[in-house]
C-alpha cells in the first residue's frame, strides 16, 4: 500500500470542513517556538505577537465556516512543555477560533495507546507527524485513503473520551 502523493501542505490548502488534530505527546519543545518556550521556562511574559501567524490562519479557515479542533492526551503532573503550550499555546490560539479538548489520563488507561499524532480532514485524508524523543518535529506522511478509517475511529474515540479545554483548564491547568 503507497502512500498520498499530497503533502500535509496541500490537505491544509483543501480542506473543505473541518481539520481534527490529536496530540500525544508531553514535549514539542523542539518544534517551533523554541524561543517563546525559553521565555516561558524563564518566567518572562508571553512576546508580543507570539502565534500571531497560526492564529490568523485559523481565524480564516473558521471564518470560512471551518473548524479547526484538537484533542491532547495527557497525564498530570504536566511536564514543563505541557504547562506552556496549555497556558499560552491553546489560550492564545482559541482567539482564532481553534477547539482544545483534552483526554486526561492520569487516573484511567490512555484508550488511544500507541496512536500517534496526526491531523485528519474532513474524515477523509490523514497526515501522521513523526517526532525524535526529544520532541523535534522530523516529518509528516500522508497515508493512503485505505487507512482513513481507521483514524476517523481514532478522532472518535478521543472525542468521546475528551473534555473542552476550559473546564479541564479551570479545574488542573491553573485556569
Amino acid at each position: 500500500m503507497m502512500g498520498s502523493s499530497k503533502s500535509l501542505s496541500d490537505l491544509f490548502d483543501s480542506f473543505e470542513r473541518e481539520a481534527f488534530r490529536l496530540e500525544t505527546r508531553d514535549d514539542y519543545s523542539k518544534s517551533g517556538s523554541v524561543e517563546a518556550y525559553e521565555a516561558f521556562l524563564a518566567g518572562e511574559g508571553k512576546p508580543e505577537g507570539y502565534n500571531a501567524d497560526w492564529v490568523s490562519e485559523v481565524r480564516g479557515y473558521v471564518n470560512e465556516g471551518k473548524r479547526i479542533y484538537r484533542v491532547h492526551i495527557l497525564s498530570r503532573p504536566l511536564t514543563p512543555y505541557l504547562s506552556f503550550e496549555l497556558g499560552w499555546g491553546y489560550r492564545t490560539n482559541m482567539l482564532g477560533g481553534e477547539e482544545f479538548f483534552i483526554l486526561d489520563t492520569t487516573e484511567r488507561p490512555n484508550p488511544l495507546d500507541g496512536v500517534g499524532d496526526f491531523w485528519l480532514f474532513d474524515g477523509s485524508a490523514v497526515g501522521v507527524m513523526h517526532y525524535d524523543d526529544a520532541g523535534k518535529f522530523l516529518s509528516s506522511e500522508v497515508l493512503a485513503e485505505e487507512r482513513t478509517e481507521e483514524f476517523v475511529a481514532y478522532r472518535d474515540t478521543a472525542l468521546s473520551k475528551a473534555q473542552p479545554f476550559a473546564e479541564w483548564w479551570d479545574n488542573y491547568g491553573g485556569g
